[in-house]
């Protein structure tokens, strides 16, 4: 199968649902040898699957992004089985509500482990397997990354964290002369099974506010769609961004804009 990434093979984090099946799929239809990994092996199952009765190249991968220890085992498979890996998307995370005065310190821990130490255990480890061989790798941030959200203090924390830390991951790697570029993408508001259910979770108060914001300050006037991010995602991991490295990519309906 030919197209934009014929050759490559890819790791997506968070790929048996929501934007990490959508950016599997378009991976694999590109012409990727895709990994899906999720913490529920039926989701990472199932989207492999269906990768493969279109005609394209996946497995699928049970991990835990909190766990250090799976993280070299899993690379570790990748390189045996492939040889190499081009691609790593460190897609997976939660978000649990809470405030900067209400939020409990074993949910801040729980977010924060799952979306920043994930990130940075994922780019570590995509660091030591494609220093020799290039490659790009591609933290999934948010727009939450970016400006803040009083209901969600601990995903604001660990998506800005995202941010910087990938800047300084750039950075290291530029100077190193490892030729791995490392950028984060920025979704807003996305019709996701993580967003409708943390929306159905909040107070009603707030989720009424949530609604006055996708109807009043999305410039676009609707959410966006997994699709979407999944073609941000395609850029950044294709060599036409080859000359991108610590850069931002936000896709949000120009919610950031005002």
């Amino acid at each position: 199968m030919a197209g934009r990434l014929a050759g490559k093979v890819a790791m997506i984090t968070g790929g048996g649902s929501g934007l990490g099946e959508a950016t599997a799929i378009r991976f694999a239809a590109e012409g990727a040898r895709v990994y899906v990994s999720d913490i529920r092996e039926d989701a990472a199952v199932t989207v492999a699957e269906a990768i493969k009765k279109t005609g394209g190249k996946a497995s699928s991968l049970v991990q835990d992004v909190c766990n250090e220890g799976q993280w070299s085992e899993l690379m570790d498979h990748i390189i045996a089985e492939q040889g190499h890996l081009d691609i790593l998307v460190n897609n997976a995370g939660i978000v649990i509500t809470g405030t900067a005065e209400d939020a409990s310190l074993e949910d801040w821990r729980k977010v924060t482990s799952v979306n920043l130490d994930g990130v940075f255990m994922g780019t570590r480890e995509g660091i030591r397997v494609m220093k020799n061989s290039g490659g790009s790798i591609i933290n999934i941030s948010s727009i939450e990354g970016i400006v803040g959200e009083p209901a969600t203090a601990a995903y604001n924390a660990s998506k800005g964290g995202v941010r910087i830390f990938s800047k300084s991951a750039a950075l290291h790697c530029a100077e190193k002369g490892y030729n791995i570029r490392v950028n984060t993408v920025h979704p807003g508001f996305i019709l996701t099974p993580m967003v409708t259910e943390g929306v159905a979770n909040m107070p009603e108060d707030m989720r009424l506010d949530m609604e006055q914001v996708v109807a009043q300050r999305i410039p676009l006037g609707h959410m966006g769609e997994p699709e979407d991010i999944a073609n941000g995602c395609l850029y950044l991991a294709s060599d036409e961004s080859k000359y991108m490295t610590g850069s931002e990519l936000v896709i949000d309906g120009g919610y950031t804009c005002k």
